[in-house]
């Protein structure tokens, strides 16, 4: 049964974790939407908690002795989520990437569960291989690796049939649409999640960078899959001056392979990270990202960027805003870089391309896509 045009339906949030990303961001954005309503989640740090005003409802994974562990444990967090008693509820809206929390039971069969995808479970489908390979755990990735192996099958099958629970799915990229359709056989509609643009402002300039920009820059979790290696090999191949902020289990390799024009940053304040993308040349994204917040950050301050063409990249970058390199090689990066002219890009463009992403659009669409549901 539809709502009432006049009545405000009683609305509940559930996420995988909520512990700091791009999908934490989402989760912010809407629960700004819905300020009453509860967040359930499996567990959450405290400066989430915070953010959230308190609404946050976790589990006894939250009091779980060694944190780490919780990622290992999917069939714990997939018995808590499907436990949650939600009838009470007119709207669920679940944010859900490589967790389990589209898979609650709505319970009330008048009730509308919006489910918002940022990927189908990544080690489970599309990047399984990969993750077996590096799990990105450090000395606990044997007990990943095993885990994985024995468990793979049937959370597959768990997965598949969560993915079928939401009656609405939302995608945060075309690409995540496309593998959406491929792995759980759903259409969805895409609403890019919301980037804070207003905090990011380019230097004044006309249409030509800036004389006080110079080099390149990259930001970002510094683990295997985000393929850092290649950019600091590319500008040390090169002698560019690269600035690489951030932290990660890959931080010591990546200083060992850093030749001299390479700057390490490992824990940026807003303000070095801010005046970072504004005073570089072009913003370097060689990873293969769902969607990919930081690269059109740099477009908010007037940068163009460099990126690995798949992903959600493809939805940002164009012609007037960056250049795309086709591998995951250095040479294929060796060689965008060497074709890369600053000077060709228009201040308007970036930014303009960047709005499209802002908060206010997505709250927006968001917002639409609800109203639309429940009429």
């Amino acid at each position: 049964m539809p709502i009432s045009k006049n009545s405000k339906p009683k609305v509940a949030i559930v996420h995988d974790w909520l512990v700091g990303g791009g999908a934490e961001k989402v989760v912010q954005a809407i629960h700004e939407m819905y300020p009453d309503a509860p967040i359930y989640t499996s567990y959450c740090s405290d400066e989430w908690r915070n953010k959230l005003g308190n609404k946050v409802i976790t589990g006894y994974l939250q009091y779980w002795p060694f944190s780490k562990l919780r990622k290992f444990l999917p069939v714990l967090r997939i018995w808590w989520f499907t436990r949650l008693d939600l009838r009470s509820y007119d709207l669920i809206i679940s944010s859900s990437g490589n967790g389990e929390a589209k898979g609650v039971k709505k319970l009330n069969p008048s009730a509308t569960h919006i489910c918002y995808c940022h990927s189908p479970t990544h080690f489970y489908w599309d990047k399984y291989d990969e993750y077996l390979k590096n799990p990105g755990f450090g000395f606990l990735n044997p007990l990943a690796r095993f885990g994985l192996k024995i468990l793979v099958g049937p959370l597959r099958k768990w997965d598949l049939k969560a993915s079928a629970r939401p009656n609405y799915l939302i995608a945060n990229s075309t690409h995540i649409q496309t593998m959406i359709k491929k792995y759980y056989s759903r259409d969805s509609v895409v609403i890019h999640p919301p980037v804070d643009t207003n905090r990011f402002a380019p230097l004044p300039i006309t249409q030509s960078p800036s004389p006080k920009r110079s080099g390149f820059i990259t930001i970002g979790r510094q683990k295997p899959y985000k393929r850092t290696d290649l950019i600091i090999k590319a500008c040390t191949q090169l002698d560019l001056p690269l600035t690489v902020i951030g932290n990660g289990p890959e931080n010591n390799n990546l200083q060992n392979i850093a030749g001299k024009s390479v700057k390490f940053i490992k824990n940026g304040s807003d303000y070095e990270i801010e005046q970072g993308l504004a005073k570089a040349l072009g913003f370097i994204f060689a990873a293969y990202e769902d969607f990919g917040i930081v690269p059109v950050e740099a477009l908010a301050s007037g940068t163009p960027v460099i990126a690995y063409k798949a992903g959600g990249a493809l939805d940002y970058i164009t012609p007037k805003t960056g250049l795309f390199f086709g591998e995951q090689k250095v040479g294929s990066l060796v060689n965008a870089l060497q074709n890369f002219d600053p000077r060709k890009y228009k201040q308007d463009d970036l930014t303009t391309k960047a709005n499209q992403f802002s908060k206010a659009v997505f709250v927006q669409k968001m917002a639409n896509f609800i109203k639309n549901t429940l009429a």
